[in-house]
């Protein structure tokens, strides 16, 4: 099959590619109610007819988007180096990397649309923010294995919940409470502070 070019067909993952990121923007842009499906074919390239043959309705629509939400942000996450170096340096990579993550500003919309639509959608809901916590988690799981297999941390009898301290301590400042406030309230530690007191902290219970 010949790829796309001039006078060739658009191949249907590419149709379907273009507009779930329309349709993404339009979602976070006017939320779910006001998101009209027209425009976005439009936007898209498409038409109705061919988004409809893709997507049975808005409702379908709205649930890809956020399920390639949560597929693009488990892809960041893998991305997210971990030096090599001693505890208190492995810790803080990830924890800076958990921390930009958390404090981006898109992220944080894609999260309040989540929430938003959740009695609507609660098992896309679920799905999403578990897929980026378990993402991260895994990896920091595997740091904290690691450490404490080398003698750098005390042995941790349940890695995730230790895991889940640290990441709890990040997110926290960084995260829930923009989210909560919709950031009119200006967070006073910068991420690089916020990271430092966690570790510190984790370190003051865990480390060898």
């Amino acid at each position: 099959m010949r790829g796309p070019g001039v006078g060739s067909p658009v191949p249907l993952d590419l149709k379907r590619q273009a507009i779930v990121r329309h349709a993404r923007m339009a979602f976070v842009s006017e939320g779910y109610a006001a998101t009209r499906i027209e425009p976005i074919a439009r936007e898209a390239g498409v038409s109705t007819a061919t988004l409809y043959a893709l997507f049975a309705g808005k409702a379908e629509l709205f649930s890809a988007v956020i399920d390639d939400a949560a597929d693009d942000f488990a892809r960041q996450i893998a991305r997210a180096g971990v030096i090599e170096g001693d505890a208190r340096e492995q810790l803080t990579s990830f924890a800076e990397a958990y921390a930009a993550f958390m404090s981006d500003p898109f992220v944080r919309a894609i999260f309040r649309l989540v929430m938003a639509e959740r009695p609507r959608f609660q098992a896309v809901a679920l799905r999403f923010f578990e897929k980026g916590r378990e993402a991260f988690g895994a990896t920091l799981i595997g740091i904290l294995v690691g450490l404490s297999k080398s003698g750098a941390l005390r042995p941790i009898d349940r890695p995730s919940w230790a895991a889940g301290q640290l990441m709890g301590m990040v997110e926290h400042p960084v995260f829930f409470v923009p989210l909560v406030t919709g950031d009119e309230i200006k967070v006073r530690r910068s991420n690089a502070e916020v990271v430092e007191d966690a570790v510190g902290t984790f370190l003051a219970r865990y480390g060898a």
